[in-house]
């Protein structure tokens, strides 16, 4: 082989989980494709779009993206810290239901999608921040106690909540996959390599110098 015979070189997708990781990154890493998954399953589409049920269903995919982006607020502020799920819910209008997010359809498109963005932005900032704050304390990364109890002063670690949320988008995926199928028809396992979720920098690429 001469020096100039190369084998490509696979560069993973932004979304796609460590090989070779700690149990913190394979589970923060597991949480990013479900988000990139469902974030993709939702991708491109107008209000009509967002807001079409099937008949047999009140799901849709923007009723989706607000329950999943409720979901990490609930887990990762009132959960996790004790907080009350304030803002931007209240701004929002959510009216305390649990079906608030399910039969509300006065946002936009644009208005859905940033909802749900933001909320993977301040989500991933509060668990590096409780990683963090773990390791710190001299545990493993997920080993911060939780504020919630299960009512006999039994408290879960960030370690179950995480897996709790991830249960969440688990469950919603598959809901997802029938519902942008029956929209447009697209189907698919996972997002393109080349698609980025929007919440994901990515470089500029760097020009080569004149006469290199």
């Amino acid at each position: 082989m001469s020096e100039d015979d190369s084998t490509p070189v696979w560069v993973p997708p932004p979304w796609e989980p460590p090989i070779d990781g700690t149990e913190a990154e394979h589970l923060t890493g597991a949480l990013g494709r479900m988000r990139a998954t469902v974030r993709w399953k939702a991708d491109g589409l107008d209000e009509a779009g967002l807001h079409h049920r099937l008949d047999s269903s009140a799901l849709s995919l923007g009723g989706l993206l607000l329950h999943l982006a409720m979901a990490e607020d609930y887990y990762l502020t009132t959960k996790l810290r004790g907080e009350e799920l304030v803002e931007p819910w209240r701004s929002l209008g959510h009216d305390g239901s649990d079906e608030w997010e399910f039969e509300t359809d006065v946002f936009t498109a644009a208005e859905v999608y940033a909802i749900f963005d933001e909320a993977v932005v301040r989500n991933t900032r509060r668990i590096a921040d409780a990683v963090a704050q773990s390791m710190a304390e001299g545990g493993g990364g997920l080993d911060l106690v939780a504020h919630v109890d299960d009512g006999n002063g039994n408290h879960p670690r960030l370690r179950r909540l995480l897996c709790d949320l991830l249960e969440e988008y688990a469950r919603h995926t598959g809901h997802a996959d029938l519902l942008r199928e029956a929209v447009d028809g697209r189907v698919g396992e996972d997002p393109p390599e080349d698609w980025v979720p929007p919440w994901v920098e990515v470089p500029a690429p760097t020009s080569r110098a004149s006469g290199c």
